[in-house]
């Protein structure tokens, strides 16, 4: 009896420390010797679901709601039910949980004076509601949720109904109000007022919700939390994937590729780290990594695992499409994508990509027509960086439109705001259209000043293709041109279809092709960067140079170029005849001394 009390005690100091998995291992032991009080059945059931038991959390619910059932507490057994239900829900076994959400159902409805139980049976209803895009009924059924608990106390049922009420509003385009109330569930869970399911919900919806409407910052911020949280309990799994993958979202998007990669990877590991939605959007995540990076095979065959795993690859597919020169097929996929979503935020994820490709098809119309709804829901909802993405569509259609002069202020702003936030990767793109943009109007130098910084950029992190399309761009501008300002002033004449190499190079050189002014035998009356040529290297020798720079072997500059490792040696040996230095370090450091990099 003495060694049943200490497993015991120390299962429930285990549960105290949040140590998931020793406090399941030593309930489950305490119970063999004898059956458990109500009570630490229900730690038993809560430790085996954080650990990443949910058949054994299911099964202890459901012995707990019978006890429950048994001794005529009926609201506590319809907690019990409740939160069955909730999971199977979750898990997709739709029968089996509307069953046991109207077992809970009938068993609060004996309440006459309500109960919190009959505003977490709303919080179901309230899911289905914003997933069908009822956001009216969902806010009104959130403000009886949330009256519920706060009439009877209830903190986790008052953080579950502020969270959705705030989901509610922001769909229904007020912002402010719908982070406020999100804010303030957050609080409840960072300072640790919740219980551990729902304080895992709560900044799972949250930053989900910040994300759905671009508050980047506050996704940031809460991503963070949601870190710590996680990092202060390694037993914990079911939040841990979904942590991972908002951290891998990050990091990707402050330009740390590799860190967000192996972060996305961690959580596609498989189930046992987390949940199929998860792990889906991890393989999503490392994609588009791929993709960005140029590994086009890899990132093709990452697209089918993370669709594989119920995650739509798109846009990213059909960014891909474009990137290996399948216009027509990058076409058709984001057509088809976008008429299959009626969702205004939904839409407005696709929106971008759809002008992109449409602009590389040489698709004019089509593009004005979708920046234009960009444009409208940027308005309607009210967030800088929705207001920021449409202002780069609508500048890289009137580079398309020849109008360079036009371009240049929706160009700026959009670059400003990625800059300022910290997304450098983005902000690099629209440097190539606004270099594009002053060479439009005649300005070189500005025009060289862009596409340096932005080559400095994409070489840091390793974007191949756009480093590629760069060099490309370096050889023609390098080429003579009919000198005269007034022929780089002229317009652009009207756009002809892409080629299908256009097509693959506009992409990658900032999103769109641009209606440039074209000198004799279409050549762009450009300059090359003029630091290059101050030291002896060509267009080609200042790309491996800066590969070399960002710790590139001679085979993955190969790979990045497109070029034999052998050209890539020839390359590097010219580099350090030309600069007097003897190795890679040395090249280095001469780079970064004369401002090459």
């Amino acid at each position: 009896m003495k060694r049943a009390t200490s497993v015991l005690e120390r299962g429930r100091a285990a549960y105290a420390q949040r140590a998931w998995a020793d406090a399941y291992a030593a309930l489950l032991r305490a119970d063999e010797h004898a059956p458990l009080a109500d009570e630490d059945l229900e730690r038993m059931a809560l430790a085996a679901g954080l650990s990443g038991r949910d058949a054994e959390m299911l099964q202890l619910h459901e012995r707990l709601y019978h006890h429950r059932l048994e001794a005529d507490h009926a609201l506590p057994a319809a907690r019990a039910a409740f939160w069955i239900g909730f999971r199977l829900s979750s898990m997709r076994e739709i029968g089996k949980a509307s069953a046991w959400l109207q077992r809970a159902q009938r068993l609060a409805e004996r309440a006459s004076d309500g109960c919190a139980e009959q505003g977490y049976l709303l919080l179901p209803t309230i899911h289905r509601q914003l997933a069908a895009g009822e956001y009216g009924e969902a806010l009104s059924a959130t403000r009886a949720a949330v009256a519920l608990a706060e009439r009877f106390g209830d903190t986790d049922l008052l953080a579950l109904g502020r969270n959705l009420q705030g989901r509610a509003l922001i769909n229904l385009g007020e912002i402010e109000r719908g982070l406020g109330l999100l804010d303030e569930a957050m609080l409840s869970a960072a300072n640790g007022e919740l219980s551990p399911i729902v304080t895992g919900l709560v900044y799972c919806n949250v930053i989900a919700s910040c994300q759905r409407v671009y508050a980047l910052q506050r996704a940031r911020e809460w991503t963070t939390a949601l870190e710590r949280w996680c990092a202060s309990q390694p037993q914990l799994v079911p939040f841990a994937g979904t942590c991972l993958v908002h951290r891998a979202e990050i990091l990707q998007l402050g330009g740390a590729w590799s860190e967000a990669s192996e972060e996305a990877r961690r959580c596609s590991e498989g189930p046992a780290v987390a949940g199929q939605d998860a792990v889906g959007s991890a393989f999503y995540q490392q994609a588009e990594i791929q993709r960005l990076r140029g590994e086009l095979d890899a990132a093709e065959a990452t697209y089918r695992s993370a669709s594989e795993h119920g995650r739509e690859p798109q846009p990213g597919l059909a960014l891909l499409r474009l990137a290996q020169g399948q216009g027509a097929a990058a076409q058709n996929t984001i057509r088809r994508v976008l008429g299959a979503s009626s969702d205004p935020l939904q839409r407005a994820q696709f929106l971008p990509a759809y002008v992109e490709i449409m602009l590389a098809g040489g698709e004019l119309e089509h593009a004005r027509e979708a920046c234009d709804e960009l444009e409208q829901i940027a308005q309607r909802f009210d967030t800088e960086i929705l207001a920021a993405m449409a202002a780069h569509a609508r500048g890289a259609i009137q580079l398309a439109e020849g109008d360079g002069q036009s371009a240049l202020t929706p160009l700026r702003r959009a670059f400003a705001v990625w800059q300022r936030i910290g997304a450098p990767y983005l902000a690099a793109r629209l440097r190539v259209l606004i270099a594009r943009a002053c060479t439009a109007l005649g300005d070189c130098d500005g025009a060289a000043l862009e596409l340096d910084a932005a080559r400095a950029v994409f070489a840091q992190l390793g974007a191949a293709r756009d480093l590629t399309a760069l060099a490309a761009l370096s050889a023609e501008l390098s080429e003579p041109s009919v000198p005269g300002a007034a022929q780089a002033r002229a317009p652009a004449p009207p756009a002809a279809k892409p080629t299908r190499r256009s097509e693959a190079t506009t992409s990658r050189l900032g999103g769109a092709p641009a209606a440039l002014p074209m000198g004799r035998e279409g050549r762009v009356p450009f300059p090359i960067a003029t630091a290059a040529r101050a030291h002896g290297l060509s267009a080609r020798e200042l790309e491996v140079l800066r590969l070399i720079a960002s710790g590139k072997t001679n085979k993955a500059i190969a790979q990045a170029l497109f070029l034999s490792e052998k050209t890539v040696d020839r390359h590097v040996s010219n580099i350090f005849d030309k600069l007097e230095v003897h190795s890679r370090a040395a090249a280095t450091a001469y780079a970064y001394a004369h401002a090459l990099i």
